[in-house]
């Protein structure tokens, strides 16, 4: 916890008004879910008093009719829905909520039918007339998340099923509401985040860094409430010490070690991104001010919470908190959990910590410190290791190998097309920029590739997606040679872009080629693009930038030399990859039968990631020699887990493994159980049905299809590697000369001075 903690000092304020608020909406005696001692205990006005530790009187008791209101709500469904496992009443119940967020007030509200609805139609209309469109927007998005995703929570409880690590983050987001937060630090603070990059990378990363914080730390206070005496599934220990195999302790410790890569995340990108960000979009003073009093207002509410979860009786806090919640408090509400609370606790216990105010700032240096070795290991891996063949496990593939007729002609055509585009050959003026010639393509073999993910292709069809992967790979390759050595990130940058100018949606006007890279992807948007309309233009367009923005990601990470957060990593290697292009291409072809808010339902989106997710650590498995070797690569899932649990490889690879099978298993879970319940939820009609299944088997044939790739084409194989870097490495940074430079040479481990660079590439 790298923030300490400061008490808003309106606190009594917000106490008194928030109970009040509470009765006032049959929240409290009589609503069969909370007496006034429920609400007493908890403390919502200590919990927003310490996240929001600036802001006046009367946004602090809005803020804290918030959180009373959204406590409540969890309880309730938890009695009314999720406890008799009624998924039925539970969905209309969900459903008529979005009523009481209307976009503009005029448009009124139903009449409320119990004290959740009579206490968001409040809230919302004292709320919105301070917050712009945009805001509104986004906000209600989140709140509608938040309530929708607990059908997410009641469907697993109802089939005992505990979510995988990758899973269970991504939907805690909308279920544990911590980005529902960050847009009530947007009024706290009175700091909207300009719209022109709400978002972008650098915001989309600091929310989801400060939710997973958040959702992390509330897990393992709540662990006890929520596994013994709810029966509840959705929490991250649960979810590692099944998916580990481990005890409860742990478990919990791996989830801390998570917290603390994600609050690492957060400042990383805080620092580095924020400032390229403004400067690129042009942000005026004020603009930029106002996102960086959003950013303090995230990481106050991260050290706020985690001293109100010390404090407040709702989760297991073990025996330091019991005298801090009463003085601190008022309330007298002691500790539930830890080992003096409740029977059976979950074995996690707490040291004793310094209470009361002003103390805060007393553990901080411990809490750095504590996270000081992760951090340091991520920023020191040593490039080059001699690691061997990769180790490849028994693949899990449930799905048949289909293959194109035309393959053959289509690895005759991308040959012939790469030469007509210019990329097998160095590009003038660029140092290092020979990074193919024909026979490295031929090796590749992406044909091999395409004929795979989609064996019912034309044969004009299949050599369009043969040299897109072709493309893209080329770029995969191109990016860290010719900027990565340089460590040339502006560059880069430039030309992203360029490449943007080839891309155009409406009209047809380019700038000249200059490259390779260019002329290839003017062609193929061209042919590509040609017959969309401008909508899926831009839907296609967003799915090729994100793609070329990632590998400016990996640039980054590659001049700070370290080693990405393990979340970042998965989120962003599905962009690096290209399987959002991929799938942007499959969805585009399905024109208007399915409606588009289908593609982004919790259930298609959980589908397509666990897909995605499969297909990319399978990459890195085959890749790992080729990329940690002989590349100094980063970016590598195998050695993200090597680095994160601090492991060897052996233990690293069997991780991804699970993670691989885990990911599979979800993938059959989505089109076994949701995707039906998702047909009937949006009554769709047999032609959109015929569709999705249609889609459902492209993405099988898409993961049969990349891992007969992997099998049968030579990128990986330690003799191709040593054939491939046989020459003088391109990976070399260039030495400095003259007097005085022979300090600055760098000593790479197993280089010694007598030995040659051929000798050295070996």
């Amino acid at each position: 916890m790298a923030y300490p903690a400061r008490l808003n000092p309106h606190l009594e304020e917000a106490r008194a008004h928030s109970k009040q608020w509470a009765r006032d909406r049959g929240m409290l005696e009589g609503s069969g879910v909370w007496e006034e001692h429920d609400l007493d205990s908890h403390d919502y006005a200590l919990l927003c008093s310490y996240t929001h530790p600036d802001c006046d009187g009367p946004a602090l008791s809005l803020v804290t009719d918030w959180y009373v209101w959204v406590f409540f709500f969890d309880d309730h469904f938890l009695e009314v829905y999720k406890r008799p496992q009624d998924r039925e009443g539970g969905k209309a119940y969900l459903e008529r909520l979005a009523a009481f967020m209307p976009m503009d007030l005029a448009a009124g509200f139903p009449e409320p039918t119990n004290p959740v609805e009579a206490g968001l139609a409040d809230l919302w209309a004292r709320t919105v007339p301070s917050m712009s469109m945009d805001w509104r927007r986004r906000f209600a998005e989140s709140t509608e998340n938040l309530l929708n995703e607990s059908d997410w929570e009641l469907a697993n409880i109802n089939a005992h099923r505990v979510a995988n690590p990758v899973e269970y983050i991504e939907m805690r987001r909308k279920v544990g509401g911590a980005p529902w937060s960050a847009g009530l630090i947007e009024y706290a603070a009175s700091a909207e985040v300009p719209a022109a990059i709400a978002d972008s990378r650098p915001l989309r990363v600091l929310k989801d860094t400060f939710s997973d914080g958040v959702h992390l730390r509330n897990d393992l206070f709540s662990y006890q409430r929520e596994i013994e005496e709810e029966g509840e599934l959705s929490n991250g220990v649960l979810v590692l010490e099944t998916f580990l195999g481990c005890t409860t302790q742990e478990a919990a410790d791996a989830v801390n070690d998570l917290l603390t890569s994600r609050i690492q995340q957060f400042e990383n990108t805080a620092l580095t991104e924020l400032g390229p960000l403004f400067a690129a979009k042009g942000l005026d003073p004020q603009s930029c001010a106002e996102t960086l009093a959003y950013v303090k207002g995230l990481q106050d509410w991260q050290s706020g919470g985690h001293e109100w979860h010390m404090r407040s009786s709702r989760y297991m806090n073990g025996a330091g908190s019991g005298a801090g919640s009463e003085a601190a408090s008022g309330t007298g509400g002691g500790g539930v959990g830890g080992p003096g609370g409740a029977p059976g606790g979950a074995g996690a216990s707490f040291s004793m910590v310094p209470v009361g105010l002003g103390t805060a700032a007393a553990d901080i240096a411990k809490t750095i410190g504590a996270g000081a070795p992760a951090r340091a290991r991520s920023h020191s891996h040593v490039p080059f290791q001699r690691v061997g063949p990769s180790a490849l496990p028994e693949f899990r593939m449930p799905f048949a190998l289909s293959m194109s007729p035309h393959l053959d002609h289509s690895r005759e055509h991308t040959v012939e097309w790469a030469h007509r585009m210019g990329i097998l050959e160095a590009q003038p003026g660029i140092p290092g920029s020979d990074v193919w010639d024909e026979q490295r393509l031929r090796r590749i073999d992406l044909p091999l590739c395409a004929a795979g993910i989609h064996p019912d292709a034309t044969a004009e069809g299949l050599d369009l997606t043969s040299d897109w992967l072709t493309w893209g790979t080329y770029g995969d390759d191109y990016y860290p040679v010719v900027y990565g050595n340089a460590r040339d990130v502006a560059g880069a940058k430039a030309c992203n872009d360029r490449l943007a100018l080839f891309m155009p949606v409406e009209g047809s006007e380019t700038p000249v080629p200059a490259t390779g890279l260019e002329r290839g992807l003017a062609d193929l948007w061209v042919r590509t693009a040609g017959p969309m309309d401008l909508d899926a233009r831009r839907v296609f367009r967003k799915s090729v930038v994100d793609m070329t923005d990632s590998w400016l990601w990996e640039l980054a990470n590659q001049t700070q030399n370290r080693i990405p957060d393990p979340v970042d990593y998965i989120e962003m290697r599905r962009q690096t990859f290209g399987s959002d292009m991929t799938m942007s291409l499959s969805r585009l072809s399905h024109g208007r039968v399915v409606p588009p808010e289908i593609y982004r339902s919790g259930p298609m989106r959980s589908m397509e990631n666990a897909a995605q997710d499969y297909a990319t650590l399978l990459n890195d498995v085959f890749s790992y020699q080729k990329e940690i070797e002989f590349e100094g690569e980063v970016h590598n899932g195998v050695l993200v887990v090597q680095n994160f649990f601090n492991c060897d490889y052996p233990t690293g690879l069997a991780i991804i493994d699970d993670l691989m099978n885990s990911r599979m298993s979800q993938f059959q879970h989505v089109v076994a159980n949701e995707l039906p319940t998702l047909y009937d939820d949006f009554d769709l009609d047999a032609d959109a049905r015929r569709v999705l299944d249609g889609y459902v088997e492209e993405l099988e044939n898409w993961l049969s299809g990349i891992l007969n790739w992997h099998h049968g084409c030579k990128r990986y194989k330690e003799a191709e590697l040593l054939e491939d870097r046989a020459d003088v490495p391109r990976w070399l940074p260039p030495v400095p000369s003259g007097l005085g430079t022979s300090a600055a040479r760098i000593h790479l481990p197993g280089w010694e001075p007598e030995q040659s660079l051929p000798q050295m590439a070996q």
